[in-house]
Formats: structure tokens, C-alpha cells, sequence
């Protein structure tokens, strides 16, 4: 039996994992004659179940597991499923381990560790680019929970076989603990206080403005913020060159760390919590506009952002 979380951004991840199991399923159970594609179609039918649950007022405003079994040609999955609001799903808890690097200021990390990037984003950049380049979805397909928890507990603790076990470990897993590094930021990387100033810049229609606005918002980030992302940057670009091979564009990385990386301010979310379902889509899309923005443009260094003179301002 399946037990599954579903939170409003991790829907599709969570279809792919089912997907794999009835997969699994199918080739453990006997052999026996079965229609073809058995595990494809119970798959479409698990993963339509789901989409109707989500849009079902009752289900998604309810607090309890709901249990659900589907049947088909000799295959039983059995699920049990609860929703989780984005905002609870994403939100960021400081770590309670003062020496820890999961939800610590990027700022004291990089001054503990006396780097410019967090020892844990590097490590896992190069543990991705070393064997997980041309896998296929890497960071859209998601890890096993519990090792992305234990990479999770040796990153915080500063185990001494951090290096042995990232060699040992799934690499979407790898990629999964990348991404939750992030996410539980106190704030996201691109800062609360540039948001607004970032959905204002990518809604400029004239191009000049928009790259004079979005380069000074770069220059106006704390420079390990800065660093991290120019490191993180590059990285996914070099994954998207791999597109053939691993199918991750530019727009689905964008897709995948826009949201983390940018979002409001818990304060601001408070403001807003009435809104409609649709300025909220919006509101993601523009995340995801921005690094897409970053991602497609030529490479940015530190020295040319100090260099260029700013012939745009905004008040950020």
C-alpha cells in the first residue's frame, strides 16, 4: 500500500512515483496473461483519480487521509492521500541544531564554512554533474523521502562520510536534498525584500529596461546570495544543455526551482491569503519567468555586474 502526501506543487512528482510502482508492480506479480499496457493504463487511471481529488472543494479542505484502492487486470494499488496547501508545503522552519545548514542564513553558513558558496551546494552540483547530468528528469522526478532525510541529518551535523555517502546515494535524492536546501532558506535566495521589485522588473515590456532592472536586482542581492545563485545558475544551464538526454529544458528547470527560489514573504502571504486561485497561478508563473530570464541569458559574472553603470533604477 502507498501512502501519499499531496501538496498543490508536487502533484506531478507524486503521479510519477505511482507510475513507478505499478511498473514495479506488474513485474513482481506471477506471470500471468494480462492485457498489454496494464500498468500504463492503471496509472492513467490513479493519476486522473488524484487530478479529480484535487479539484474537489470537500477533499482538498480536509485535514484526514482519504483511502482509495484501484483495480485492473490482476494489478491492486492501494493509496491512502491527504492535501497540503503550497504555503504549508513549502514553508521554511529554521533548523534547531545551531551548527546545522538546513534552514540557517545562507550569510552564516558561507561565514562559518569561510566559503563563497555553501559547502552543500557545491557538494551536490558536483555529485549531480558527475553521474546525474543525463538522468533522465533529475530534479524533476522525485528522491526517496527517507534519503533525502539522511543526507539531510549527515549535511547538518557535518558527518565526516558526506563524500561517501553522496557517491553512495540515489542521485535524485541527491538532487531532492539540493532542492530542500533551498527551500527551507529562512527566506528564499532571491531575498523578501527584492519580490515585488522582481515581478515588477520581469513585467517590463521594453527590453533595455527589463535587463538594466533584473541586472541591478542581482547587484542589490547579499553577495553570497548572489554567488550561490550565479553557481546554481550555471549548473542548471549545463543541465539543460544535456536536454536531448535527460528531457530537462530550461523552462522545466525553471519550472522546478522558480517557485523555491522566489517567493513572497510569509507577511505578504498573510495579506493575500483570500486570493483567487488564479492571481496565485500568476504569481508562480512570474517566478518562474524570472529565472527563466537568467537562465537564457549569457553568462553573468561578478565583476561585470560590479562594472556596468546602472542606466535603470527602481525602488527596491
Amino acid at each position: 500500500m502507498t501512502d501519499v502526501l499531496v501538496s498543490d506543487c508536487n502533484l506531478n512528482s507524486v503521479c510519477e512515483r505511482l507510475e513507478h510502482c505499478c511498473v514495479e508492480t506488474r513485474v513482481t506479480e506471477p506471470e500471468t496473461k494480462r492485457q498489454p499496457n496494464t500498468g500504463a493504463k492503471l496509472w492513467g487511471r490513479v493519476r486522473n483519480k488524484l487530478l479529480r481529488q484535487k479539484l474537489d472543494p470537500q477533499t482538498v479542505q480536509s485535514k484526514n487521509w482519504h483511502m482509495d484502492v484501484i483495480e485492473m487486470n490482476g494489478i491492486k494499488v492501494e493509496f491512502s492521500m491527504k492535501f497540503t496547501s503550497r504555503d504549508l508545503s513549502l514553508k521554511r522552519t529554521p533548523s534547531k541544531k545551531q551548527s546545522g545548514v538546513f534552514g540557517v542564513k545562507i550569510s552564516v553558513v558561507t561565514k562559518r564554512e569561510r566559503s563563497k558558496v555553501p559547502y552543500i551546494v557545491r557538494q551536490c552540483i558536483e555529485e549531480v554533474e558527475k553521474r546525474g547530468i543525463e538522468e533522465v528528469g533529475i530534479y524533476r522526478i522525485s528522491g526517496v523521502a527517507t534519503d533525502i532525510q539522511t543526507l539531510k541529518a549527515v549535511f547538518d551535523t557535518n558527518t565526516k562520510d558526506i563524500l561517501v555517502m553522496l557517491s553512495e546515494m540515489d542521485i535524485n535524492a541527491i538532487a531532492g536534498t539540493l532542492k530542500l536546501y533551498f527551500r527551507e532558506l529562512p527566506e528564499p535566495l532571491l531575498t523578501d525584500r527584492l519580490y515585488l521589485a522582481f515581478m515588477e522588473g520581469i513585467a517590463l515590456s521594453d527590453p533595455a529596461a527589463k535587463e538594466n532592472c533584473m541586472m541591478h536586482l542581482l547587484r542589490s542581492l547579499p553577495e553570497p546570495n548572489l554567488i550561490t545563485f550565479l553557481s546554481l545558475l550555471e549548473h542548471l544551464k549545463r543541465v539543460a544543455e544535456k536536454e536531448p538526454i535527460n528531457k530537462m529544458s530550461l523552462h522545466n528547470l525553471g519550472t522546478v526551482f522558480g517557485p523555491t527560489l522566489l517567493r513572497p514573504s510569509e507577511v505578504e502571504q498573510k495579506a493575500h491569503i483570500n486570493l483567487a486561485s488564479d492571481i496565485w497561478s500568476h504569481d508562480v508563473m512570474a517566478q518562474v519567468q524570472v529565472l527563466l530570464y537568467y537562465l537564457q541569458h549569457a553568462p553573468i559574472s561578478i565583476a561585470e555586474l560590479k562594472r556596468n553603470t546602472l542606466y535603470y533604477s527602481t525602488d527596491v
